[in-house]
């Protein structure tokens, strides 16, 4: 077996805890890249994907990669929860360290209503 990544393993050791503990809660998924953060809510007993939000806007300016950018994610991905009638999810940072822009989003998401 390869190696693993310090951020591979993370991942792996987030994930599999989160599968043991969701008790069937969707999951909220954070991706932080350079430049975005993309944040969405999925279903995984279904298999798709039931709300989605990010800074990357087609067609318009990037609001860039900051943690005001973050939490104005973390209002949105809230609110599209809420329209679709989700309130509690389980939140999988990813292999991604719990502070900075991650913590932010996950600070504006709890404000806009989601319990997790």
């Amino acid at each position: 077996m390869a190696k693993l990544s310090l951020f591979a393993r993370r991942r792996r050791r987030v994930r599999t805890a989160l599968k043991a503990n969701s008790g069937g809660r969707l999951r909220l998924s954070v991706h932080r890249s350079g430049r975005h953060i993309y944040a969405q809510i999925i279903d995984d007993a279904a298999g798709r994907t039931v709300a989605a939000a990010s800074t990357l806007v087609k067609g318009e300016k990037s609001i860039g990669a900051t943690t005001d950018a973050a939490a104005k994610v973390g209002k949105d991905i809230a609110e599209k929860a809420k329209a679709a009638g989700v309130t509690a999810v389980v939140f999988d940072r990813g292999g991604f360290l719990f502070h900075g822009r991650v913590k932010a989003l996950a600070d504006a998401a709890r404000e806009g209503g989601l319990e997790f």
